[in-house]
C-alpha cells in the first residue's frame, strides 16, 4: 500500500513541482530556507495525500500549506539577516549582479508593507507564473477581484519605490522570475 501512495503522490507532484519550487522561493526569500519549507511541506502533504479530495489539485493544497507554513514560521522567528545573505549569495552565484541582488532585496522589502492578499497575488502571479483562474482557486475569489488585487498591488509597489518606474518594477518582478531556482 506504502509503494501505491508514494507512486501516486509523486505522480500527482511531478506536475506542480516547477511551480511550487519557485512559488516557495519567492515566499521564502530573506525569512527562511526555501528547501526546509519545501521538504516541511511535502513530508504534512505526503502524510495527507489519502485526505486530499481531489489529487488534481495538489498544486493549490501545497501552496496554501506552504504560505500556512511560513506565516507559522514567521511569527515564531524575527526576520534574521543571515538568511537574507544566503539569499544574496545564491543569486550572486548564479551570476546576478549585485546591483541586481540590491533591487530584489528593496522589492521584496516593498512587497512586505503591501495588504497580505495583494503581495500573495502579486507573487503568483508575477514571480511564480499562475495564472488568474488559478490564483482565484487558490485564494477562493474570482478572476476579476484577482485582477484588481493584481493592478493595485502594482500600484502600490510603485507608490512605494517612488524613484522607480514601474516599468522597472516590471522588469525586476521578470528578472526575479527568471533567476528564481
Amino acid at each position: 500500500m506504502s509503494n501505491s501512495k508514494q507512486n501516486d503522490f509523486m505522480i500527482a507532484y511531478n506536475g506542480c513541482h516547477d511551480r511550487f519550487l519557485r512559488y516557495c522561493s519567492s515566499l521564502a526569500y530573506g525569512k527562511m530556507d526555501v528547501q526546509d519549507l519545501v521538504q516541511d511541506v511535502l513530508v504534512t502533504a505526503y502524510h495527507k495525500f489519502e485526505k486530499i479530495e481531489n489529487k488534481d489539485q495538489l498544486l493549490h493544497y501545497l501552496i496554501k500549506a506552504a504560505r500556512n507554513r511560513s506565516i507559522s514560521l514567521w511569527r515564531k522567528q524575527k526576520k534574521q539577516q543571515e538568511l537574507t545573505d544566503i539569499h544574496a549569495e545564491r543569486l550572486a552565484d548564479q551570476g546576478v549582479s549585485p546591483e541586481t541582488i540590491l533591487d530584489i532585496q528593496v522589492l521584496y522589502r516593498m512587497l512586505n508593507k503591501l495588504p497580505t492578499k495583494q503581495k500573495e497575488a502579486l507573487i503568483l502571479f508575477e514571480i511564480s507564473g499562475f495564472s488568474m483562474r488559478e490564483i482565484a482557486e487558490i485564494q477562493n475569489s474570482n478572476e476579476g477581484a484577482v485582477k484588481t488585487k493584481i493592478s493595485r498591488g502594482r500600484k502600490k509597489l510603485a507608490a512605494l519605490m517612488s524613484d522607480e518606474s514601474a516599468s522597472q518594477v516590471s522588469d525586476l518582478f521578470e528578472t526575479i522570475q527568471t533567476i528564481t531556482l
